[in-house]
Parts: C-alpha cells; sequence; structure tokens
C-alpha cells in the first residue's frame, strides 16, 4: 500500500460520520440568525448621503452592514464545520465625485469557519456587521464615501474568520448647482433698461477647474459666466473723488458676432491703507459628508494659510455643526496661534448636517465679538450639504435676512466634489452679504485667502446695483452676458430695502452686454410695423447708474454716466471677452454662432499681457484641455 493511500485511510477514519441531528440544528440556527438580524437597531448615524438604489448597489449595501464581531467556536467535541461563502466580483459603472465613470469591482471573498451552534449553548450564532475591501476610484484615491465609525472600531475577527480590509463605498454624485436660463436677446425700443446686481463671487470658476482637471466638462449649470469673468484681475483705473470705487465704461466689436458690438463695465474698489480689526467665526461642517481629502483637511490647511494673514487685533472663534453644534473655540486673539490651530486640528468628521444650529450659534458669536470700528464675519466651510433643520435654500435665505441686519457678514467658502450642494451655498452667500468662494487646492486657498484677504474679509460698499438704459437710436438689440441669478426687476433699483451684492476693498467687477446698433444686418429680431420712431441723444449708447450703500448705512447713494459711442476699449478687455466666448460655448450658446475652444484659446493667448501668478496661463491651458474633452 502506498503513502498515499495510507494518509487516505487516516483522514477517512478521523473524519466523522454524518450527523443528521447536528445538520439540522446549524440549519435552524442559520435561519433564526437571518430573522433576528433583520430588527437589530444597531442602525448607523444620519449623514448626508443619499439612498443608493438598484441590485448592485443593495449587494454592496448588504455587505457594509455586517460586522467582524467573532462568531462562536465549535467546541473541541466537536468536529470543524468549514462553511466557504463566495460572493461574485461584480462589475458596476460607478459614477465617482466628479462625473467621472469608470468599472468598479464591487465584492468580496469570505472564508468562514466555526459557524455552528455549541452543545453547551444551543443560542444560534449572530453574525454582525464586517466592513469590506476598499473600492478605489480611476485615479487611485479612495472613494468619498465611507462606512459609519462604529464599524471601523469593531473587533478584530475570531481566529479562522478571513475578512478583507475596510470598504470606502462610492458616494452618489448628488450636487446641486444655482444657475437659470440664458439672459434673453432683447429689442431695446421694448424694454430699454437692464437691472441686476453686481457678483463678486468665483466659485464657478473654480468648479469649472475641478472638473477639467479631472477629465471631464463641467456640467451646464455650474457655468456662471459672471464668476468666470470675475475671476481674474484687470488693470482697472484706481478709485477717484467720493466713492469707494471707480467706473469704467469701454465700447469695441464683438469677437463671436460680427456687426455687434460689446460694452464693458469696470468697477474697481479702493483698497485701504490699513484695515479694520476683524472678528472671524469659523463655521465648520463637520458632518459624515465632509470626510475625505479634498474636504475637512483641506479645509484646515486653507484656515491655517488665513491664520497666518491675522495679527493682534484680531480674533478668532470656532463653530462646529454635525447632528448638533457647538462651540469648540471661543473668543480667541489670532495672535494665539497654537490655541487656535489645536482646536482645529482636533476636528473629525461624523454625523448628519444640522446647518440651521450652527448658523445660529455662529451668529450669535459674532454678536458676543462684535465692537465698534470691527469687522465681524462668519465664514462657512461646507460642502453645503444641510439635512437637519432648516435645509431648504429658500427658507435658508429667510432665516439669515433676519440676522444680517446685524451687521455681521457671512461668507460661503465650499470644498469637495460629489454631494456639493453649489444651490444652498450661493442662497446662503447673497443673502447674508457676503461672497463665496470653491476651494479645490491649496493654492485656490492661498489666492482666497491670503492674497485677497482684505477684498474677501473686509466690505467698501454694500447693496451695488447696476442699471443700464440704451439708447433705442443707437441700439436695436442688447443682451446681458451672465449675471442671470442676480437680476433684479426695474423698481428695485431704487428701493433700498432690496438686497444687492457687496464689494470688498480692491476688489473688481466686471460686466459685459453685446448690443446690436441700429441698422447692423446682425439684429436678430424684425422692427415693429407699427413702433414709435426711436428718439434719443446721437452720441450715447445709453446710460449708466449704479446705487450703493456705505456699510453700515440704510440709505443708497447715486452714480451716474452716460455710455458714449466713441468710448475705447478697456484694458484687457480681449481676456475677459476670451473667457466669456469660453463660457458661452461650455453652456452650449446658440448666440455665438460657430466661435470655437479655438478661437477663445487665441484670443486669451494673445491677450495674456503680464500674467504674475499664472492664473491666465492655467486658463488656456483649461480652454485646451476643454477643447479635447468635446472631441
Amino acid at each position: 500500500m502506498s503513502d498515499f493511500d495510507d494518509l487516505k485511510h487516516a483522514l477517512d477514519a478521523a473524519t466523522p460520520s454524518p450527523d443528521e441531528t447536528r445538520r439540522k440544528r446549524n440549519i435552524a440556527a442559520a435561519q433564526k440568525n437571518f430573522e433576528l438580524r433583520q430588527g437589530l437597531p444597531n442602525e448607523a448615524r444620519l449623514t448626508s448621503e443619499r439612498p443608493n438604489k438598484g441590485l448592485i448597489r443593495g449587494v454592496i449595501s448588504m455587505l457594509a452592514n455586517f460586522q467582524t464581531r467573532g462568531v462562536l467556536g465549535a467546541t473541541t467535541a466537536l468536529a470543524a464545520v468549514g462553511l466557504f461563502a463566495f460572493v461574485p466580483t461584480l462589475r458596476e459603472t460607478v459614477t465617482g465625485p466628479l462625473g467621472q465613470k469608470a468599472e468598479t469591482p464591487v465584492g468580496v471573498v469570505v472564508e468562514v469557519e466555526d459557524v455552528v451552534a455549541s452543545e453547551e449553548r444551543e443560542e444560534p450564532v449572530i453574525v454582525e456587521e464586517f466592513a469590506a475591501a476598499p473600492l478605489i476610484e480611476p485615479t487611485g484615491r479612495p472613494m468619498v464615501k465611507r462606512a459609519p465609525a462604529p464599524l471601523l472600531a469593531a473587533p478584530a475577527p475570531a481566529a479562522g474568520l478571513a475578512i478583507a480590509d475596510e470598504m470606502i463605498l462610492p458616494e452618489a454624485n448628488t450636487e446641486a448647482f444655482a444657475n437659470a436660463d440664458d439672459n434673453p436677446l432683447k429689442v431695446t425700443a421694448e424694454e430699454p433698461v437692464s437691472t441686476f446686481s453686481v457678483d463678486v463671487d468665483t466659485a464657478s470658476w473654480s468648479v469649472i477647474r475641478n472638473s477639467l482637471n479631472w477629465g471631464n466638462l463641467p456640467p451646464k449649470d455650474a457655468v456662471r459666466i459672471e464668476e468666470m469673468v470675475n475671476y481674474f484681475p484687470y488693470d482697472y483705473p484706481a478709485p477717484e473723488g467720493a466713492h469707494p470705487f471707480q467706473t469704467s465704461v469701454g465700447v469695441m466689436d464683438s469677437p463671436w458676432r460680427e456687426g455687434t458690438q460689446i460694452v464693458h463695465i469696470g468697477l474697481q474698489g479702493e483698497l485701504p491703507a490699513t484695515r479694520p480689526p476683524l472678528n472671524l467665526v469659523f463655521l465648520i461642517d463637520t458632518s459624515g459628508s465632509m470626510d475625505d481629502p479634498q474636504k475637512l483637511p483641506l479645509l484646515k490647511q486653507s484656515f491655517r494659510l488665513l491664520l497666518g494673514q491675522l495679527g493682534e487685533e484680531d480674533s478668532v472663534s470656532i463653530v462646529t455643526y454635525a447632528g448638533s453644534a457647538g462651540r469648540v473655540l471661543d473668543p480667541t486673539p489670532a495672535t494665539e496661534r497654537d490655541t487656535i490651530l489645536a482646536a482645529l486640528n482636533k476636528l473629525d468628521a461624523g454625523g448628519s448636517t444640522a446647518g440651521q444650529e450652527g448658523l445660529q450659534q455662529a451668529y450669535a458669536t459674532a454678536r458676543e465679538m462684535t465692537e465698534e470700528g470691527e469687522v465681524s464675519r462668519v465664514i462657512l466651510a461646507t460642502d453645503g450639504d444641510f439635512n437637519v433643520g432648516i435645509y431648504d435654500p429658500e427658507a435658508l435665505k429667510d432665516y439669515i435676512a433676519t440676522e444680517r441686519d446685524s451687521g455681521t457678514y457671512l461668507s460661503v467658502l465650499g470644498f469637495g466634489r460629489g454631494n456639493l450642494d453649489d444651490a444652498t451655498m450661493q442662497a446662503l452667500a447673497q443673502t447674508g452679504n457676503g461672497m463665496a468662494a470653491y476651494i479645490d487646492t491649496l493654492a485656490e486657498a492661498q489666492k482666497v485667502l491670503v492674497d485677497q484677504l482684505t477684498g474677501a474679509l473686509v466690505p467698501i460698499a454694500d447693496d451695488v446695483k447696476i442699471q443700464v438704459e440704451f439708447n433705442p437710436a443707437q441700439i436695436a438689440e442688447y443682451r446681458l452676458i451672465g449675471y442671470e441669478t442676480r437680476a433684479l426687476n426695474r423698481e428695485d433699483f431704487k428701493n433700498d430695502k432690496v438686497d444687492a451684492g457687496e464689494i470688498g476693498a480692491g476688489h473688481q467687477v466686471t460686466a459685459l452686454y453685446e448690443v446690436t446698433p441700429v441698422g447692423s444686418v446682425a439684429r436678430l429680431t424684425d422692427p415693429l410695423r407699427y413702433g414709435s420712431p426711436a428718439e434719443g441723444t446721437s452720441d450715447e449708447l445709453g446710460f449708466l447708474r449704479l446705487r450703493y450703500k456705505e456699510p453700515g448705512t440704510e440709505t443708497s447713494q447715486l452714480i451716474e454716466n452716460p455710455i458714449l459711442t466713441d468710448a475705447t476699449p478697456l484694458e484687457d478687455a480681449n481676456f475677459a471677452l476670451a473667457i466669456a466666448g469660453f463660457g458661452q460655448i461650455l453652456r452650449g450658446s446658440d448666440l455665438i454662432g460657430d466661435w470655437s475652444f479655438g478661437d477663445a484659446i487665441a484670443l486669451a493667448q494673445s491677450a495674456k499681457g503680464e500674467d504674475a501668478f499664472g492664473y491666465r496661463q492655467e486658463a488656456i491651458n483649461l480652454m485646451r484641455l476643454a477643447q479635447s474633452l468635446s472631441q
């Protein structure tokens, strides 16, 4: 007899005979396990994550809802019963945080041994939640949606239970952007007046850049042309006289439609020699949705840069919100950097998003800090995903409108993608007399919170409104490029109770109109057969009016300037037009003819000029990337 036969006989002798009673008992235990598991109370904390649907998402959810708690082992009197469970590797097209799609494996192989009921203990084994293997984005970074924190601290599995590492689930794309349809072409004889609120926000450009750098064209609604144009510095004349900003107007031919012209309006805010003391309340979203390298960790790094710009007269407080709000740092002099940084570094993400409570606590803290001659500002840092308390943008606007009269400004910094609620962030910033920016890199934090700190935090003019009346004797048609979410009624211009945008120290504002002169072959509408003859001064294309309030006052001041037919182009006008044309292409405008990415690139390249920080070259590179992605 061979050695192999000896081994086989030995194994046969050691193997117990089948025990039908034990088999039935194990099956009954498994069934009871299943029934009991359906009612276990260990639910994850409420987070901002939206429910996922579908068979494959259901399998992922099922796998993520097991725990690694050890199972009861068999006694030495029982032979081990081996159970090998194989979960097939499934493939699903997953949309990542930036909209990219990839074939992503979702499945694990789990080997479980000794899953039987003990002879000494007849209760069935309860096999609870376990964490599975990580899912990785095509870029190599983990997906942003993580298993609830309690699962990560689960006990190690019992001997013989092979469990994979933590599974990081993909987050559903629930982004929402504030936007509206393109401004329509208007006939001057029928509607000669255009009114809108100024805007110094730049969030849209950063979102566009982020999307393109991830290899995707941006969502159409993420493209707000005024924020793209206002992202870049221009060489506008410095303010002179009694007003805190200087108004400039230029006229030039349109680059995308022959026979039309561009009316270019530029505002330049003054930059004071010294700034007033700042009272800053960092209102930080620490909910579960902020658990991502591009969210809370980047937020901490960004605020660290900001702290380096503050002085001994400035003070800082930190309020967080996640499930409930709390003040984690009382008002502290900005020079106590170690104390402030220690409070920042202790912050962790987890829980739901009680934005209302956080805002209430932050405003109360700001009122406590405010003294005469100082500027108080709440800086809300979030992905915008409010889901506890007031979370509807309109309801939040109503709440903040009642708070802004206290003199405290509210600015909003957005972080991360995938569930970025831009619509809520815009509503908060616009209503809270503040600005909105999107921080996707530390370099962007440097631009917003260091290079442009004074403009971002120190206001020089509130409720700034622009109204342009076009002369029907000179202009047949016109359209405002951008500012769709900033439109005002004509009667709102003189109504000082109507909220509008703010201008910070040194800020610039750019507005562009495309106009069609009377008699131009480019006119898209036919003149009325029975319309009245156009009247107006022959040397004026239109008339510009601006209203603003000095901070802390309730009565607006008026600035008026004619728009002359012989006005020359403003400095840097071509670069502003290249960016505006780029935005219209991304939005799919049908009013720019066959003007292309290549045309925008060529115009921007010719007008790049001095580019101290490389912002314009970056824009050209992004245009080239968009051109390639569109093919």
